[in-house]
């Protein structure tokens, strides 16, 4: 069994099955970590299950989990939740994230949908958050989501996330690209809502593209090259937080792999702009 690492570091990809025999093919170091969604992985065996594990064993993984509906109001699947830290201890996981959404009403509903911006909201996911994480025995880490239509807000959506936070004691997996997405597609300035964030709790930050339907809506589709607005906003990040690890999110029209590290490079080129020298005189600057 591999041994329990504290965490993602460097420039990382999502493991996409289309991507395995390439991924162990490449050269040791190409990305610096993967991350799979677990539910996909629970009990595979065979040739898929074979070059999993190997390519585990060469590279550090996380766990982004899609179907925990930590909003939901359903009872958590405490079956799958269960499974997931069997995984997790097995392959020497430390860290698992979720969206920040809900996917599930007697029965998973195949979306990721927005919650409430409400206090009873914040109370609600506390509570599951906490429930997660007494069975995984570590933080959960969850994602800010992207979404399209408005549900019910006394609060802004920073803020609700920053209650959520602190309420629960969860970590913040914080997506550049849902950002962009909802500042253009909810009308709000992209920089100011990072900056509002609980930054001080994000454990590794995704990016990835997006589809443009109209000048005024974007879908978060991760089927696409990352578009200059996210990498600055990435950079922006950057030098607020220092060089944190970075996930290249890409799940369909996946190009030869070739084309997905030099989005890879681009990471790791942003990461060595803001590294530890360059926040140090931005911070005395």
């Amino acid at each position: 069994m591999p041994e329990s690492n504290s965490g993602p570091a460097g420039a990382g990809l999502g493991l996409r099955r289309a991507l395995m025999g390439p991924l162990l093919s490449a050269d040791r170091g190409a990305v610096d970590f993967l991350e799979v969604a677990p539910e996909n992985w629970i009990h595979v065996g065979g040739r898929y299950g074979r070059q999993f594990r190997e390519l585990v064993e060469r590279c550090p993984l996380v766990f982004h989990g899609l179907s925990l509906d930590i909003g939901g109001p359903d009872p958590l699947d405490k079956d799958l939740l269960h499974a997931v830290r069997a995984l997790m201890d097995e392959l020497g996981v430390s860290l698992y994230s979720e969206h920040l959404s809900w996917c599930a009403a007697e029965g998973h509903l195949y979306d990721l949908l927005p919650i409430p911006f409400t206090e009873e909201a914040v109370r609600h996911v506390a509570d599951r958050v906490q429930q997660v994480q007494d069975i995984i025995g570590a933080p959960l880490a969850l994602e800010n989501a992207s979404y399209y239509a408005q549900a019910h807000a006394d609060m802004s959506e920073a803020d609700f996330i920053n209650a959520v936070v602190e309420a629960s004691g969860c970590d913040l997996l914080l997506d550049v690209n849902n950002i962009y997405v909802n500042s253009i597609n909810h009308g709000y300035e992209a920089s100011a809502f990072l900056r509002a964030l609980p930054l001080e709790r994000v454990r590794y930050i995704h990016v990835a593209g997006h589809y443009d339907e109209a000048p005024d809506l974007k879908v978060d589709t991760h089927g696409a090259n990352v578009i200059d607005p996210v990498w600055n906003l990435l950079a922006e990040a950057y030098s607020l937080l220092g060089p944190v690890p970075t996930l290249l999110e890409r799940d369909f029209n996946l190009p030869p792999l070739a084309e997905l590290l030099q989005e890879v490079a681009q990471i790791r080129q942003l990461q060595a702009a803001y590294g530890a020298d360059s926040v140090a005189e931005l911070a005395h600057g």
